[in-house]
């Protein structure tokens, strides 16, 4: 496969973001036709209309990539990366969307030779686009973001997020979130991972941890921190790659100190 053209591929990432935005804000409050996907949560028209724009801009830019879309993956039952492809969420945080909760978002990521090196989370409410390329920076609206500098668990806003229907990983998340919710200044669950990841990397959170996040949940996030100064870690494997069923990310400090706690707590069962 020829070499890729890292800001090319940032600049149309960004296009066909904005094109889901316009999607997901033509549809908000208007929702005719929503679905409960078995173990996947909710689906609307807006996800699959939404989706369907963004890969046909990516598509267009760059026929040599592959692409995994949450609905194309689900339609396909496989969820698997290829080396190479966009890794598209076109709306996360569908159950806050279709309540009308303002947080949601589209989050687009681009791992090349299996490596994440692109990310985008355009979030329509707020006009706000997080964005980033590999040893280039992280930005919200063009301007530099960096993750937070705080050193103790005590001071720091954490976020998080629970999936009621795997009842083995709820309860494991439950005592993590009831060791660390003692000691922390606050946890947050704001119900769209894409998003909260993009708030790590702006320093608003300190730290975001959950299980069994689909790659399209996490790619764009996880490019988002690191080039932020950030970590993202599974909790006890190293570092975080797409299909890892959980994902700690933050300052590395305070992913340290929340990495031995939840450490301590899974070694409880």
């Amino acid at each position: 496969m020829q070499d890729l053209d890292l800001q090319k591929a940032l600049k149309s990432a960004k296009i066909a973001a904005r094109a889901g935005r316009e999607v997901l804000l033509h549809y908000f409050g208007q929702l005719k036709n929503v679905q409960e996907k078995a173990q996947a949560g909710l689906v609307s028209e807006a996800d699959v209309e939404s989706e369907r724009v963004i890969a046909k801009i990516l598509k267009q830019d760059f026929p040599q990539l592959s692409f995994l879309g949450e609905e194309g993956a689900f339609e396909k039952g496989d969820d698997r990366v290829p080396d190479s492809a966009w890794v598209v969420d076109p709306l996360d945080g569908t159950t806050n969307y279709v309540h009308g909760f303002h947080v949601f978002c589209v989050s687009i990521g681009l791992q090349w030779k299996n490596e994440i090196v692109l990310g985008v989370v355009d979030v329509p409410i707020l006009n706000k686009i997080y964005s980033c390329s590999q040893g280039h920076g992280a930005y919200v609206n063009d301007q530099p973001i960096k993750v937070s500098q705080r050193t103790s668990i005590k001071d720091s806003l954490l976020a998080t997020g629970f999936f009621h229907e795997n009842h083995a990983a709820l309860k494991e998340q439950l005592k993590i979130f009831s060791d660390l919710v003692y000691e922390a200044r606050g946890i947050r669950r704001p119900g769209a991972a894409a998003y909260d990841l993009a708030l790590v990397a702006e320093g608003v959170f300190d730290a975001f941890w959950e299980p069994n996040l689909k790659p399209w949940d996490a790619a764009a996030g996880v490019a988002l921190v690191r080039e932020a100064g950030g970590v993202a870690w599974s909790y006890t494997n190293g570092d975080y790659r797409l299909g890892d069923h959980t994902l700690l990310s933050g300052n590395a400090t305070i992913c340290q100190a929340i990495r031995e706690r939840i450490v301590k707590v899974c070694a409880k069962k």
